[in-house]
């Protein structure tokens, strides 16, 4: 085992080539290593398509570079020398049932180090050699070793296929071209094959990038997974408000069980106290009426009416006869109390409880939609857009069900509101926009700016604070004269396209995309943005400043 260890060893210190020790070793821009005179006459080889290979991995360089031997491993080789480095064993060249043999060898065929395409043969390394050493063979062509040579022969003509034919896809020899090819496109397979090299170099690129494009998706799927999770957790968690809730009914529950007990225990025991004084009464009352009935029957006029005085005045009765008896109406009230609640709760839970789960089946990830193609598809998603007179400057007079603004000279009377824009000419849409929304403005005049923006946008100060598109919590497509121009946080964009009188808005908050487009007979995109929103959108409106009698409307799309 320590042998084969150290062979191994040995084997990184041979040339790929002769696979000998290497001799005058250079290292070529790979990194691989070579014998200077092995790597030059394999170059030499490649000279015609001035396109050179490292023989190893296949690497191409273009020009051919310049080689200076790699003096720390040529001193690493003569330390190597004297520990016994020698050529590799026989036994190591012998091919085997995967390898290339040797054409040219007798008996047992050695391993086969190149093939050459001219000579449509391999060769071992004691038969490869005059490739190396005569002129004869210096613009012969030496490949890796292959046992496809055969397809590089034509078996018409026995010749080697150098030729190929643009016009029947296939490599052809140079008498094919005169002969059935004749007329067709035909060019060297060497030019052919630096054409194909470029192509595959492209396509490599091109797969290298959809690899990083797709890994950077895989990433964020990932992420949005973990994201997924996260919120399922976290409103997993917040659900356990219900439980909450069941503990406080519980309680209260309990509570009012104990209350009722307590004040049955307190009413049962004023109840006994008050029979126990009748029940005394009725025993006293009996008792007497005993006494009398006796009197009454005392025969001795004297003994009768003597008595008679002592016995005939009663007491006063312990209550009046005016107890009134409710049978299962005691308690009726608190029945009905809790009767109400119960009735209450179970309207408000049904009808809460339909909208977390419709909430619940609105999340949607990766199975939304495409984005609408026409304008039957944008449709789908349309709103009903008003505007909120209470953002409304005081300079839009603002009609038709708060649908449209127009920008006049004189001041409307508006009461005073801490939404209202104070310094710009523009108002905000009612609606809180967010999932996917469609909707249409259509304007007179010029100067008019389709806008969507977050609620808390400032509603006085400088420029940059309020001011629809000059900073980041609104975007707008201006509609000047003959062109139309988009502004996000102060950054102006000249947009192209068809002018039209009414401008479509498409929203998809959750995708973070915003779009409009040229709205006649047919839609045109006219800007798009990808972004991500943070906060629900608002739609809105703002006129150029002095541009009195310009009007925008939001159309009624249903």
């Amino acid at each position: 085992m320590a042998q084969q260890e150290h062979l191994l060893d040995q084997k990184k210190f041979r040339c790929s080539i002769c696979l000998d020790p290497l001799k005058e070793p250079v290292t070529v821009p790979c990194g691989h290593n070579y014998c200077m005179n092995c790597i030059h006459r394999h170059w030499d080889g490649e000279d015609e398509n001035q396109i050179y290979s490292c023989p190893v991995c296949r690497h191409n360089f273009a020009p051919r570079p310049v080689l200076v031997k790699n003096t720390l491993l040529a001193e690493l080789m003569e330390e190597l020398k004297e520990t016994g480095l020698q050529a590799a064993p026989a036994d190591h060249c012998y091919a085997g049932a995967e390898d290339v043999a040797c054409d040219f060898c007798t008996g047992r065929k050695l391993r086969a180090l190149k093939s050459c395409l001219q000579c449509v043969a391999s060769y071992c390394e004691k038969h490869l050699q005059p490739h190396y050493e005569s002129p004869a063979f210096k613009k012969h062509k030496l490949v890796e070793p292959s046992k496809k040579l055969l397809e590089s022969m034509c078996s018409r003509h026995e010749e080697v296929k150098k030729m190929f034919c643009r016009t029947d896809q296939q490599c052809i020899c140079y008498f094919c071209s005169m002969d059935e090819h004749e007329g067709h496109d035909t060019v060297l397979a060497a030019a052919e094959r630096t054409e194909r090299q470029k192509e595959l170099e492209g396509s490599r690129l091109n797969i290298q990038q959809r690899i990083q494009d797709r890994e950077k998706e895989v990433k964020l799927l990932q992420q949005e997974a973990e994201a997924i999770n996260g919120s399922a957790d976290k409103a997993v968690e917040d659900s356990e408000i219900c439980k909450e809730l069941i503990r406080f009914m519980e309680k209260r529950s309990s509570d009012v069980k104990q209350q009722v007990r307590s004040k049955q225990e307190t009413e049962v025991s004023r109840v006994k106290k008050l029979q126990e004084k009748l029940e005394q009464e009725i025993s006293n009352l009996k008792k007497r009426d005993a006494e009398l009935q006796k009197l009454s029957h005392a025969e001795d006029h004297t003994h009768f009416l003597l008595n008679y005085a002592s016995l005939s005045a009663l007491s006063e009765p312990t209550l009046s006869s005016s107890i009134n008896v409710r049978p299962l109406r005691y308690f009726q009230d608190v029945t009905a109390a809790v009767s109400e609640v119960r009735d209450k709760l179970q309207d408000v839970l049904k009808n809460t409880w339909t909208n977390i789960s419709l909430m619940v089946s609105e999340v949607d990830v990766l199975l939304s939609p495409p984005d609408p193609k026409t304008r039957a598809g944008f449709l789908k998603y349309s709103r009903d857009i008003t505007l909120d007179p209470n953002t409304a400057n005081t300079q839009l007079l603002l009609t038709e069900g708060n649908r449209k603004a127009t920008f006049t000279s004189q001041r409307q009377i508006y009461s005073s509101h801490p939404d209202r824009f104070t310094s710009w000419t523009q108002v905000l849409g009612k609606e809180s926009l967010t999932g996917r929304c469609y909707w249409e403005v259509e304007w007179s005049g010029m100067g008019v700016c389709a806008a969507v923006a977050y609620k808390n946008i400032s509603r006085a100060g400088g420029w940059e604070e309020g001011v629809f598109g000059y900073n980041d919590k609104s975007w707008t497509l201006y509609s000047d004269i003959d062109s139309y121009t988009f502004r996000f946080n102060n950054i102006k964009t000249p947009v192209s396209g068809p002018r039209s009188s009414r401008v479509g808005v498409y929203l998809d908050h959750d995708g973070g995309i915003l779009s409009f487009y040229s709205v006649s007979e047919t839609m045109t995109l006219l800007h798009r943005v990808q972004t991500t929103f943070t906060q629900p959108l608002h739609a809105g409106l703002r006129f150029k400043l002095f541009t009195f009698g310009a009007t925008a409307k939001f159309c009624n799309l249903k």
